[in-house]
């Protein structure tokens, strides 16, 4: 190849940050489907179908996995393929217990700083979620993003990457917390209460309900589970493997 014909180093580094910036809207995608339910745990990941179904080459579907893979969503196992993750009952439950006492804190941090446009924010995502309390797929992400804003607005850059790596493995067990019966209503109202006792600036209040709200999903998971097996919460049986959103 000629110098005439050869690739100028702006055009590589083009090329090269057009396919990191399509690898990250690939993985995007693929959490999107993973917390949507649409990709179950224990799915296989298809290489070929997700490239054919979201028009990229294989390239930017195998980037996207390994990204994944960090952020322990998937699990590559040798000579099988890519799976999206199973995580035990217990494994949920400890980083509930985790996450409770990171979500007190950012309540506790957020109250003290807390502006009107992130009052409002929070505001409006709490209305949207009271009217879809009886739709999970209009809900769900919703509650995600409820939680994350409420941790980002703490403004605590460490608290806010630990949380999210926790909130990321959560995401295989969380949907099934608010499957139950009434329980997106009732998850609501914990919202609220947390949003009264943040535009009241109260620390205390705010990070003991956050702390509250984090356990009692952990609550409703536990008894869904045990509703599931049938069998009152012993921890050998709570380590068995429960598919995300069954």
């Amino acid at each position: 190849m000629n110098e005439a014909s050869a690739p100028s180093a702006t055009v590589t580094a083009l090329r090269i940050r057009r396919t990191e910036t399509l690898a990250t809207l690939v993985r995007k995608e693929l959490e999107r489907m993973i917390v949507s339910g649409e990709l179950k745990a224990g799915d296989r990941l298809n290489e070929s179908a997700l490239a054919d179904r979201l028009g990229v080459s294989r390239g930017p579907i195998r980037e996207a996995c390994r990204g994944l893979e960090q952020s322990r969503l998937v699990e590559v196992v040798v000579n099988r393929g890519t799976f999206v993750r199973q995580i035990s009952l217990q494994d949920a439950l400890d980083i509930y217990d985790v996450r409770s006492a990171l979500f007190g804190v950012a309540g506790e941090t957020l109250a003290k700083r807390i502006t009107p446009s992130q009052l409002s924010i929070l505001s409006d995502l709490v209305a949207r979620m009271n009217g879809a309390a009886d739709d999970l797929d209009a809900n769900y992400p919703l509650n995600v993003e409820y939680h994350a804003k409420l941790v980002e607005f703490s403004g605590n850059v460490r608290l806010m990457t630990t949380y999210r790596s926790l909130a990321q493995e959560l995401h295989l067990f969380r949907r099934r917390g608010l499957v139950s019966e009434g329980s997106m209503a009732v998850s609501n109202r914990e919202h609220r209460a947390i949003l009264d006792a943040l535009a009241k600036r109260d620390g205390a209040r705010a990070g003991r309900l956050m702390r509250e709200h984090i356990l009692a999903g952990k609550n409703r998971l536990m008894k869904l589970a045990e509703a599931e097996t049938g069998v009152a919460a012993e921890p050998s049986r709570r380590r068995r493997r429960l598919t995300a959103g069954a």
